[in-house]
C-alpha cells in the first residue's frame, strides 16, 4: 500500500472525475460522476467523500488537489463558471475541507492538466508549453520558463474566451465569438447547425437528434463530407487562434487534451498546419503539436493531486 495518497478531482461542465494519486503517478483509486447530477455543490462533496472513505487508501490521503473551471487559486472559489450549473463564487475548497478534514487547493481545470503533463505525461521536457483542454468549454495552462503562469486573480488560463469572431456566437460567458464556442465539443455540434445551412453536402449529422463531437469525429472517418468541412472549420479556428497564442507566450508546444484530441493525429497534424500557416514568420517551425498522453490516465486527476506536492518535487 502506498504511503501516502493525494486526492485529485477533476470538476467539469459534464462529469467529475476524482482519484487516489501517488507520489509518483500512480493512480490506486478513481471513478467519475455526472457533475449535472448535483445541483447542490456540497452534495458532490458528500458523494465523493462516501466513495473514497470506501477505498483502502482513504487513511494515506494527505490531502486535495481540485481542477475546476474558474478555479481561483488564492481563493479556493469557483467563481462565475460559464459553464457549470453552479452559478455565483462556489467556495468549493473550503467544502472539501470541511468534509475531509484535510487541506485542501483549487486551481484552474486547464492548469490542472498542465501540472499533470509536466509531471507524468508528454511535456515532462518542456518549459514552455501551453495545454489546451478541448471539451465541454476550452481552457489552457501556460507554463513559462517551468513556471506554471497563474495571474493576479490566480484565474489566467481562460483563452477559451478569447473572442475569434467579432459578433460570433453566444458564449455562456454572456459575449459572442469566443474561441470555445466553436473549438470545444460543444462548438462542435453548434457548426453541424451552423454550417449545414451554408454546405452542399447532405449528411446523416443532420437528421441526428442530439448529435455529439464523437459522431461527427466518427462520420469524418466514415467519408461524409459535411463532418470532413466541420472538422476542417474547427481546426483552422483553432490553429489560427494559437497562432495568434504564440506571440504571447512563444511556447515550445501545444498539448492537446480532451475528447476532441483523442480523436486522433488527423485532427493535430491540420491544427499544426493552420498554426504554421497563420503565425509570425519568427515562430515557423518552432512550436510542435503534441497530443496528450495521460487521457487513459486522466491528466486533471493527476494534475489536481500532483500539486500537493508540486513544492516538494521543485526543491
Amino acid at each position: 500500500m502506498a504511503e501516502h495518497v493525494a486526492l485529485g478531482i477533476d470538476i467539469g461542465g459534464t462529469n467529475t472525475a476524482f482519484g487516489l494519486v501517488t507520489q509518483d503517478g500512480n493512480v490506486v483509486f478513481e471513478d467519475t460522476v455526472a457533475t449535472t447530477y448535483y445541483a447542490d455543490p456540497q452534495d458532490l462533496v458528500r458523494h465523493i467523500y462516501q466513495s473514497v472513505r470506501q477505498s483502502d487508501y482513504f487513511d494515506q490521503v494527505l490531502g486535495i488537489g481540485i481542477g475546476a473551471p474558474n478555479g481561483n487559486a488564492f481563493t479556493g472559489n469557483i467563481e462565475f463558471a460559464p459553464n457549470l450549473t453552479w452559478k455565483g463564487i462556489v467556495p468549493i475548497a473550503s467544502l472539501f475541507e470541511t468534509q475531509f478534514h484535510r487541506p485542501a487547493l483549487l486551481t484552474n481545470d486547464a492548469n490542472a492538466a498542465a501540472l499533470g503533463e509536466h509531471l507524468f505525461g508528454c511535456a515532462k521536457d518542456l518549459k514552455d508549453f501551453v495545454t489546451i483542454t478541448l471539451g465541454t468549454g476550452l481552457g489552457s495552462g501556460v507554463f513559462i520558463n517551468g513556471e506554471l503562469i497563474v495571474g493576479h486573480q490566480g484565474i489566467a488560463g481562460e483563452y477559451g474566451h478569447i473572442r475569434v469572431i467579432p459578433e460570433g456566437r453566444l458564449c455562456g460567458c454572456g459575449r459572442h465569438g469566443c474561441l470555445e464556442t466553436y473549438v470545444s465539443s460543444t462548438g462542435v455540434v453548434r457548426s453541424i447547425h451552423e454550417l449545414d445551412r451554408a454546405s452542399r453536402w447532405q449528411s446523416p449529422l443532420i437528421k441526428l437528434n442530439k448529435p455529439t463531437a464523437i459522431d461527427v469525429f466518427k462520420a469524418n472517418e466514415d467519408g461524409d463530407l459535411f463532418a470532413q468541412e466541420i472538422i476542417e472549420f474547427t481546426a483552422e479556428t483553432l490553429g489560427s487562434a494559437l497562432a495568434d497564442f504564440a506571440a504571447f507566450s512563444n511556447p515550445q508546444a501545444y498539448v492537446l487534451f480532451g475528447g476532441i484530441a483523442q480523436s486522433g493525429d488527423s485532427f493535430a497534424r491540420k491544427v499544426k498546419y493552420y498554426l504554421e500557416k497563420h503565425c509570425l514568420k519568427i515562430y515557423q517551425d518552432n512550436i510542435e503539436i503534441r497530443v496528450s498522453h495521460l487521457h487513459d490516465k486522466n491528466a486533471a486527476v493527476l494534475g489536481t493531486a500532483a500539486s500537493l506536492f508540486w513544492k516538494a518535487i521543485k526543491r
